[in-house]
């Protein structure tokens, strides 16, 4: 392999620092930190200097953030209703990083660049919130330079057990770059083994029993009670639903009506993976409502097999999941539904008996 000098390496490393980071931070599946490792081994080693580094590493972070940031004040909740449609646990990131931020505020855009997950949610995220655009620029600074400082300290303290690394893959006619594309490859390795694992654990988890009646018709799939779990930050952007659907809180499911366990339910959410829906179903059976089922392939997967939805209802009964009792007054169809509207936080706790409607 080609050997490059030292001057090559002191002329072009901030470039390739720069950008490293901004594809990185772009959501590109190629690793940053091996890259601020050497950089910061380079420093310790007087090849390169601190400060023309750390600012390539923070100019790239923050030019990625940012243009996630936008896209997510430009395009809202479709922009996340579009990544949930790419990753099959996009949306389960989203609900962390939603109830992170409501524990810690904007603070979250600095801690999310040390959690796994969330440094790429979190600016897009943002962007589809009322948080002011300085505020959230001067805490992704901060959280930036923390982020590549640690790294780069890092490999200038490590700079002696790097440097023996260098010369083993040297003394086998390899480079630094021959480093750098290894770790490149085993991330994207590593990136894809957890993908698939993902995959065949919701696979697992998802009901064949759901996915099967799905292809005997509409009226044999409907049991008595379908649970929307889908975010309601989501609703404006989504605003159909399988019918007789009940909006449902994903953050506190151990609250439903224990006497709803007589019942059959299926859950659905946004990912075609059903994520969410999957995740609930199952702490939800540990709960002992062992007739609940999610949904394969969600809403979407509902409407390409050409089943019918309908509009969402007002938002009271978006929030609530409840809907008036039906003009027959026939109230057969099971317990009435009771909500809590301690500041807005609503949990489903019941049902209503459903509407009549035509198919």
């Amino acid at each position: 392999m080609v050997e490059f000098p030292s001057s090559a390496v002191a002329t072009w490393g901030g470039a390739f620092v720069f950008i490293n980071v901004l594809l990185t931070r772009l959501g590109v599946p190629i690793p940053a930190v091996p890259v601020l490792l050497f950089a910061g081994s380079a420093i310790a080693a007087g090849t390169l200097s601190f400060w023309p580094i750390l600012l390539a590493a923070v100019l790239g972070a923050l030019i990625g953030d940012a243009a996630w940031f936008a896209a997510g004040r430009l395009y809202g909740r479709k922009l996340m209703a579009a990544l949930g449609r790419l990753s099959p646990a996009i949306d389960a990131k989203v609900d962390k990083a939603r109830s992170l931020f409501e524990r810690f505020g904007v603070p979250l855009v600095s801690i999310s660049k040390f959690v796994p997950g969330l440094a790429l949610i979190t600016p897009p995220l943002m962007g589809t919130t009322a948080v002011d655009t300085r505020i959230y620029a001067v805490w992704d600074l901060v959280g930036v330079l923390a982020w590549a400082n640690f790294w780069l300290l890092g490999g200038a303290a490590a700079e002696r057990q790097l440097h023996m690394l260098l010369d083993l893959v040297k003394a086998r006619g390899g480079t630094v770059i021959d480093i750098l594309l290894g770790a490149a490859l085993v991330y994207l390795l590593y990136r894809m083994h957890l993908r698939r694992r993902e995959r065949r654990r919701f696979a697992r988890a998802a009901s064949a029993e759901a996915a099967q009646n799905a292809s005997r018709g509409w009226r044999r799939i409907v049991p008595p009670k379908v649970l929307d779990a889908r975010p309601q930050a989501l609703a404006p952007d989504t605003p159909r639903a399988i019918p007789g659907a009940l909006a449902f809180d994903p953050h506190s499911p151990e609250q439903i009506d224990g006497a709803l366990r007589a019942y059959d339910m299926v859950i659905y959410c946004i990912c075609p993976d059903s994520a969410t829906a999957v995740e609930i179903t199952q702490r939800m059976r540990l709960g002992g409502y062992t007739r609940i089922r999610a949904l394969r392939g969600g809403l979407e997967a509902w409407q390409r097999r050409g089943f019918p939805v309908e509009p969402l209802g007002p938002a009271d009964e978006l929030t609530t999941g409840y809907r008036p009792p039906s003009p027959s007054g026939d109230d057969s169809s099971g317990p009435r539904g009771t909500h809590d509207t301690t500041r807005g936080a609503i949990t489903l706790r019941g049902f209503a008996p459903r509407r009549s409607q035509s198919t």
